[in-house]
């Protein structure tokens, strides 16, 4: 259960790390900072839809178009944008064309890098921890 919540932290973590540099990288995709309550609702949310969609976006397209299984996550990220974006919750807006078509690429790109990274930073200084206690 312990090893649970701390995936479902790191994938959190990762993508509003995901979302954060979308915001910095892309003019058009906009956090909405007066509403950070917003911005940590839409970033839950992602995560939620994005771990639900990933799954049921490769059974449509393993049944439907087996051609788009290697782009399931940007598929996927991108319904998940679309979703938090239409949503009346506030936090994040892209409001133009080419930062639709390469948000979903950063969101998953550095979703993916972190999703890998972040348990090795917190293993190694697990094990660091335990060699300073003994």
């Amino acid at each position: 259960m312990i090893m649970f919540l701390i995936r479902a932290l790191i994938f959190v973590a990762s993508a509003a790390l995901g979302i954060l540099v979308a915001d910095w990288v892309l003019e058009g995709f906009v956090i909405d900072w007066s509403d950070w309550w917003g911005f940590v609702l839409a970033v839950l949310i992602f995560a939620v839809l994005q771990s639900v969609l990933a799954p049921w976006i490769t059974k449509v397209a393993r049944r439907n178009a087996p051609a788009l299984l290697g782009g399931i996550g940007i598929i996927s990220t991108l319904v998940a944008l679309l979703i938090v974006v239409l949503l009346p919750i506030g936090g994040i807006r892209i409001t133009d064309a080419l930062s639709w078509v390469l948000a979903p690429v950063i969101v998953w790109a550095v979703t993916a890098l972190a999703t890998l990274l972040l348990p090795m930073i917190f293993i190694k200084k697990k094990v660091e921890d335990r060699r300073d206690a003994n």
